[in-house]
Order: C-alpha cells, then sequence, then structure tokens
C-alpha cells in the first residue's frame, strides 16, 4: 500500500453483508465506524465479529471504532412524520407534549431545552436546513418565529447558533453501549459532544473500569462538534488520544464559513500533540446517490490529506449509500494523488523542537536518518504503537512500518498517517529480534538485497515506552 492517509468507514445497511465489506476491506478501508445511534447492542457485537472475521480472510489489521450517541437534543414526532415550516409562522417547542407534533407545535426529546435558551436565540434544525428566533419562553414551551422555513420531520436535531445547550457528553445510553464497545474489544471510542477535558476524562474511567474484565483499555477520539470545545481545544487534546473535526454539527453552530480554518487548525494542533486526527462529514456526500464525486468533493478530500489529517471518514456513503465500495475507491484514488503532489519540508518541523524522553528523541532520530540518506523504510519494533506514532507526527515520505507482537497494538496503528502495521513474533534476543524484522519486511516484498532501512527498538526487549536503539542497515 503507497497510500498514507487512512480511510475510516461506517458500517450500515449498505456494507453490512459480508461480501460487500469483504470488497470495502480490499478497496482501501482501515477503520470500521460502529454507529451507536443506530441498532441494538447484538447488532453492534454481531457486527464487530463479522468485521474481525473478514478482516482475518482478508489478511489485513482493521481497528474498530466505537463511536457513542451522545445527548439527543431533538425534536420529536410529528402526525404524518413531517410538516412543512413557512418563514414568518410561529411556532412551539413544548418539552412536555407527548402527542404527536403538527405545524404549529412539536415535542423535544431534549427536556431541558427552555431552560438552555432566552429570547433572541437562534435555533437551527435539521442541520442549519430550518432557522427559528426564539421569542418567549413560558414554562416548559419554547415560542418561536419561523425566520427560514422547509420540510421539518421525525427526530431531527436541534443547535443553538452559537452553543450553550447544557446537555452531557454522556448519557445513560452512552455508559451502556461503552461496556457494549469494550466487550468486543473496540480499537477506539468516540465521544460525541464533549465540551470539555472533564467529559473526556470521565469518558475514559468508564471505558477503563468497563473494560477492566476484558483487560482493555480502548483509546479515546473527542469529537470537535460544539462551538464550546473550541476555545477548550487544547485541554481535549491532552485529555484525549485523538480527535475527530466533525464537520456537520460544529459547523451549525460556529456557522459554516468559520469551519475550513479551524479544521486546519485542529489538524495543526493534534499532530503537534502527537494525537491522531480524523477529517469527517459531508467528504463524498454525492456518492450516496452518484456513482461519481463532484469535484468539490475531490478538492475537500485532497485539501484534508494536504493539511496531514490522519484519516478522511465516510458516513451515509457507506453505511446508507448505493456506492459504498466505489466511493472508498475514488477516496483512496484521491488521497493518494494529493500525497503524491505533497512537497515534504521534514527539518522544518525540528526546528525548535526539544525532547524530554529517550524513545521520543530515538524516533525523531530515526525520521532524521532515513530521510537524509535515503532509506527504504523505517522499522520501528514497539510494544504500545507509540514510537510509530511519534514518527508519523512529522512529514516524511519514508513508509514506517509499526513492527509489533500485540495485536492490538497492530489495529490501533491502522489509524496512524503513513504507519503500516505488522505483527512478528515475540523474541527476547535484541539481535534475533532485527534479524526477524529485516526478513519479515524481505518477504512482504517491501525491501531487497541493497536497500538500507533504520531501524529502532528497545532494550531489554518487550518493554513499552522502551525504546533507546537506533540502527541503519543494509539487506545483505
Amino acid at each position: 500500500m503507497t497510500r498514507a492517509t487512512k480511510i475510516v468507514a461506517t458500517l450500515g445497511p449498505a456494507s453490512s453483508d459480508p461480501a460487500v465489506l469483504e470488497r470495502l476491506l480490499r478497496a482501501g478501508v482501515d477503520v470500521v465506524r460502529l454507529n451507536f445511534s443506530h441498532g441494538t447492542a447484538q447488532d453492534h457485537i454481531a457486527r464487530a465479529n463479522l468485521v474481525r472475521d473478514i478482516a482475518a480472510r482478508v489478511g489485513k489489521p482493521v481497528a474498530l471504532m466505537a463511536d457513542l450517541q451522545g445527548p439527543k437534543i431533538r425534536v420529536g414526532k410529528f402526525e404524518g412524520g413531517r410538516v412543512m415550516l413557512e418563514a414568518g409562522k410561529r411556532f412551539v417547542l413544548d418539552a412536555q407534549r407527548t402527542s404527536p407534533g403538527d405545524v404549529g407545535a412539536v415535542g423535544l426529546d431534549y427536556k431541558e431545552l427552555p431552560r438552555d435558551v432566552r429570547p433572541g436565540d437562534t435555533l437551527l434544525l435539521n442541520d442549519g436546513l430550518i432557522v427559528l428566533t426564539v421569542e418567549a419562553v413560558r414554562g416548559e414551551q419554547v415560542h418561536t418565529v419561523v425566520k427560514i422555513g422547509g420540510e421539518l420531520s421525525n427526530n431531527k436535531g436541534i443547535n443553538k447558533q452559537g452553543g450553550g445547550l447544557t446537555a452531557p457528553a454522556l448519557t445513560a445510553k452512552d455508559m451502556e453501549d461503552i461496556k457494549t464497545a469494550v466487550s468486543f474489544q473496540c480499537e477506539y471510542m468516540a465521544v460525541s459532544f464533549p465540551k470539555s477535558a472533564t467529559d473526556m476524562e470521565m469518558a475514559r474511567q468508564l471505558a477503563n473500569v468497563a473494560g477492566e474484565s476484558h483487560r482493555h483499555k480502548p483509546a479515546m477520539i473527542a469529537k470537535i462538534e460544539r462551538s464550546e470545545a473550541i476555545p477548550q481545544l487544547e485541554n481535549i487534546l491532552r485529555a484525549s488520544d485523538g480527535i475527530m473535526v466533525a464537520r456537520g454539527d460544529l459547523a451549525v453552530e460556529v456557522g459554516n464559513a468559520a469551519v475550513p480554518a479551524l479544521q486546519k487548525r485542529m489538524i495543526r494542533l493534534a499532530r503537534e500533540m502527537d494525537k491522531v486526527v480524523i477529517t469527517a462529514t459531508q467528504m463524498m456526500e454525492s456518492m450516496i446517490q452518484n456513482p461519481v464525486p463532484t469535484r468539490a468533493e475531490v478538492s475537500d478530500v485532497a485539501n484534508a490529506v494536504l493539511d496531514g489529517t490522519d484519516a478522511v471518514m465516510l458516513s451515509a456513503e457507506t453505511a446508507a449509500g448505493k456506492y459504498p465500495v466505489e466511493t472508498v475507491e475514488q477516496m483512496a484514488a484521491i488521497a493518494e494523488e494529493a500525497e503524491r503532489a505533497d512537497d515534504v519540508e521534514l527539518d522544518a518541523s525540528f526546528i525548535d523542537k526539544t525532547f524530554g524522553r529517550i524513545d521520543q528523541s530515538i524516533a525523531m532520530g530515526a525520521l532524521f536518518t532515513a530521510h537524509h540518506l535515503g532509506c527504504k523504510a523505517i522499522l520501528a519494533l514497539t510494544e504500545s504503537g507509540s514510537t510509530a506514532l511519534w514518527m508519523s507526527r512529522h512529514h516524511i515520505r519514508t513508509p514506517i512500518y509499526g513492527l509489533t507482537t500485540q495485536v492490538q497494538s497492530q489495529r490501533k496503528m491502522t489509524l496512524y498517517r503513513n504507519v503500516r502495521p505488522m505483527l512478528m513474533p515475540r523474541l527476547s534476543d535484541r539481535d534475533e529480534a532485527l534479524v526477524a524484522a529485516e526478513t519479515l519486511l524481505v518477504h512482504s516484498g517491501v525491501l531487497k538485497p541493497g536497500d538500507t532501512y533504520a531501524i529502532t527498538c528497545g532494550e531489554p526487549m518487550g518493554h513499552p515506552g522502551g525504546t533507546n536503539m537506533l540502527k541503519v542497515c543494509q539487506v545483505g
């Protein structure tokens, strides 16, 4: 595989057939997202097992990402399933209403809305397609005037312009879903709507407790989709293993025009802080219905790749679209083309950079050496995957091979940009391990006689965080 940028695909009705899923993995999917907003616990367990089985058949490491639903900030249901709201008309959001809604009023899944808004606030429904201005709050009723109308159907989302909804990031449902996700040992857990580092710390604590009996700790991904999360970005990153640039809800809260610059800032900051970053939402939206993407979508994916994102994500395109496999093939081709055109300025990223750890310094030394010697590959013998992660934060064309004895670490590294994770046997002798690593890469067709490569490992072998050796070798 020459592509450095990874692809996250969402599993759904269009992609749950084993034959389709196999084609998706072969087309380039590296991480499979299970959306906990839909389906039962048993559905997710069955799909997780299916992914593991197909990945084993294809012979490819694939990570599972459990995406928690988060708070349901939505309207209730309507008589007939939908209504048409007209600009200038009044519309009531009623937290106490239990009967189906009509053109004048509807119930709320989110009962705290009357306490979160005040006259003059702007509410955006259905991803901002419908705009309401709050006129008054009377008890449990929010009285609004329709500013921009349109069709409103059951359970559409509600956002407040500028943020300010008090809904907690983790609901009772999420807490149960965390238990389900760690039972099938998901590599990544995405937390919806976190506002602060505390939300991520709480999610991690719950996941670690739930995973204790399985001896499993998933990596935590913060979905940045609330305006309150933006000023807290660095703190949220410190409390997480990575972030998702969730452009849908974020755009509704901060405005569409603000999102591109925020995306670039988030990708840059995540890489600087040694965290992974996924760019998501509407990347290939037109391919839900069409066999080819728009030119704007091609540019969008390419720009995320050029910004340095670890992964680009597909949602409805693979979950419910007509062309799931073709979408992945197109996305992979766009990413490869963008990477080929990208300039590499490795030395610039080392200026003023300081390293407080031996293993981090070794990782950076390997990059610098491989880049200037023109090495064919960098081999990182790693237990946890941390050495490969640090290397992948810097822009280099030389492919990084994360060699580990841990299946969990191998799967986790599938999300890291420019890292190809591989399993190797556990060996306690350093020299034997170095020979085994070279043999594995030669047999895989990566290295051939005469090729130069850089290799890092730790001594004594098998201790996470113990990387303390860099060696430059030539295949005999």
